[in-house]
Parts: C-alpha cells; sequence; structure tokens
C-alpha cells in the first residue's frame, strides 16, 4: 500500500536529507491520508451504528430510533462527500484555487449579479471551512465589477475548476422602475495556487506593469500610494490585478503568482484544444462558454447546460449549496475520462 510505503520513508535515516525530495513526500502523504483515513472513520461508524441497531432490536427499544436514523443520515452525507473526493486526481486538485468574476453583458445588473455570486461561493467556502482572502477588487455602480479571490483548502481547486465559463442570471430587475425582466451574465475563472513545481516562463519583455491607487470601500482601506499592481501579458493579453496588500512589492509579487496560474491553466487549455481539433465535441470549459443558468422569474430553477443537472431551490443554491452541480460536473469528466 502506498501510504505504508511513504510512512516508511518518513522514518528513514537521513530523510531530511533533502528537504526538496522529503516535501513532496510529505505532501504526497498528506493527500493520501486526506482520502484514506476519513473512510477508516466512516467504517468505524457504520460498525457502531450496527451494534446500536442490533442492541435496539433485541431489546424492542423504540426509543433509539431517532438517534439511529439520525446517524445512519449523516454517514450517508459523509460517503457522498468521499465518493465525490475520490472523483479528484487532476495534478492540482488538491490546491488552493485563484477565483476570479468578472461582470459581463447587463451593466448595474451584471454588476450586482458578480456581487451575488461571490457571496454565493464565500458561502460554500465556509461551510467546507475554506478560508477566503480578497486579492483584488473593482467596484462599480450597482455592484461589483471584477474581483479575484484566492480560496484556501485541500482540494480547493478540483473542486472549483468546473466552475470556470460563464454564469446567467434571469429575473425582475430591481433596479428597473418598470419591474421588467433582465439578463445578466458574470464570467467565473478559476486556476490552481501552484508554488514553483511547474515552469511558466515569463520575461520581463512579456508583461506590462502599471500601479495605481488602491480602492476599498468607504475609504476605509484605500492607500494613499500607487501600491495596487496590475500586470498584463502581451501575448495572451490576460490581465491580473492585485491591491490587498499596502506594500507595492508584495502586489507585484502576487501578482505575479496569480498570473502564472492563469497562464499554466491556458497553455494547458490551448494543447486541449490542439488535440481535440479533430473532434466534433464542444469543448465543455472554456472562458466564453454559458455554463450555468439562474433563473428566478417566471419560475425558479437553477440549471447547468453541461451535465443537465436542475435544482429548484434557488434560494439554497445562492446561499453556497452548489456540490450537487460540482458532483455532477466531476462525474461527467470521470466518465469521459474512460
Amino acid at each position: 500500500m502506498e501510504i505504508e510505503s511513504l510512512e516508511r520513508k518518513t522514518a528513514d535515516q537521513g530523510f531530511w536529507d533533502n528537504r526538496e525530495r522529503a516535501g513532496k513526500v510529505l505532501t504526497r502523504l498528506k493527500k493520501l491520508r486526506r482520502k484514506y483515513e476519513p473512510w477508516l472513520q466512516v467504517k468505524k461508524e457504520i460498525e457502531d451504528l450496527k451494534e446500536l441497531y442490533t442492541l435496539a432490536v433485541e431489546e424492542k427499544d423504540d426509543s433509539l430510533e431517532d438517534e439511529i436514523s439520525s446517524t445512519l443520515r449523516k454517514i450517508e452525507a459523509q460517503y457522498t462527500d468521499l465518493r465525490t473526493l475520490e472523483l479528484l486526481g487532476g495534478d492540482f486538485d488538491f490546491n488552493n484555487a485563484f477565483f476570479t468574476i468578472h461582470s459581463g453583458a447587463g451593466g448595474t445588473e451584471a454588476c450586482d449579479w458578480v456581487t451575488m455570486l461571490l457571496r454565493m461561493y464565500t458561502r460554500w467556502a465556509e461551510k467546507r471551512g475554506y478560508k477566503t482572502e480578497i486579492l483584488d477588487l473593482l467596484e462599480a455602480e450597482g455592484g461589483i465589477k471584477s474581483v479575484t479571490i484566492q480560496i484556501n483548502g485541500d482540494y480547493a481547486n478540483g473542486y472549483l475548476k468546473g466552475e470556470s465559463g460563464v454564469h446567467r442570471l434571469v429575473r425582475i430587475s430591481p433596479f428597473d422602475s418598470s419591474s421588467r425582466r433582465h439578463t445578466s451574465f458574470a464570467s467565473v475563472f478559476v486556476s490552481p495556487v501552484i508554488e514553483d513545481d511547474i515552469e511558466v516562463e515569463i520575461k520581463p519583455e512579456d508583461v506590462r506593469i502599471d500601479t495605481y491607487r488602491a480602492q476599498g470601500a468607504g475609504g476605509q482601506h484605500v492607500n494613499k500610494t500607487d501600491s495596487a499592481v496590475r500586470i498584463t501579458h502581451l501575448e495572451t493579453n490576460i490581465v491580473v490585478q492585485c491591491q490587498n496588500e499596502r506594500s507595492q512589492h508584495k502586489n507585484k509579487a502576487r501578482a505575479m503568482k496569480v498570473l502564472k496560474s492563469r497562464l499554466f491553466e491556458f497553455y494547458k487549455a490551448e494543447k486541449e484544444k490542439e488535440k481535440a481539433k479533430n473532434t466534433q465535441e464542444k469543448k465543455d470549459i472554456s472562458w466564453g462558454s454559458q455554463i450555468r443558468s439562474y433563473v428566478f422569474q417566471p419560475y425558479t430553477l437553477v440549471k447547468d447546460h453541461r451535465t443537465k443537472k436542475e435544482v429548484g431551490n434557488i434560494q439554497g443554491v445562492m446561499d453556497g449549496a452548489i456540490d450537487p452541480f460540482i458532483e455532477e460536473y466531476l462525474k461527467m469528466s470521470w466518465n469521459n475520462k474512460i
């Protein structure tokens, strides 16, 4: 078993002589334990529940019914989560994620839609115990024009990678005095937080770096110097920004890290397009594809156009209950590999 083999390596004399190799072994061990140990816990809980059920039957004790039922529901939820986790095996699925939302067509409506999506994904992250950090935020009339956050937690990138694409909102506009129905769009882009274990060359002549004064709600966090940094990659026209640090140097370093991640995903997508050039299937994930619709009126429905998954409880979805869509996308991706 691989986990046992890695544990033996960590006990070897001289394991820390090569810190780079030791770091990779520990990272791999952490990933395996993250998948393996919860299964052991579920197995133990099933065995305990079986004993409790047997006891209740033998003693004809109806008072244990509620406890048995609630425990069974808990185990079922854990099992579903672990089955989903088994679908994550990509090179960077375990990593933290950079998460960017841009407003699209719809003006003020679209900016409000970005605000709603930011809340939805933040709520989802909180429920999983993940930490979020805003790296860049550009406010506009009605809400947010664009925002980039970093989501930290095991498998954050793996769970969220299928959220990249265009999200469509249909509702009666709160900004329209005539109460007409409006359609708004926002683009989501997800990329892994990667350290120095991949090679993405960024030459000084390949980028343009601009500095500007940071923005913040109410002005309480606005710097009085041009500490915010915007980096444009000239070849791909990818633009990243960072303004959460007070130091221009730190903002530049963070922005370069985001750019490296975005370029890695860009070049990977280009290779995949080249491989699929002779197929008739349209690529499921791309910057310009509409992946999901959120309809508030005249009926309530959230529909993923790739997996055909539908949920009627739109308020629950907007409160962060997006796991059904994530699970269906991962299942679809897994089946396409087979």
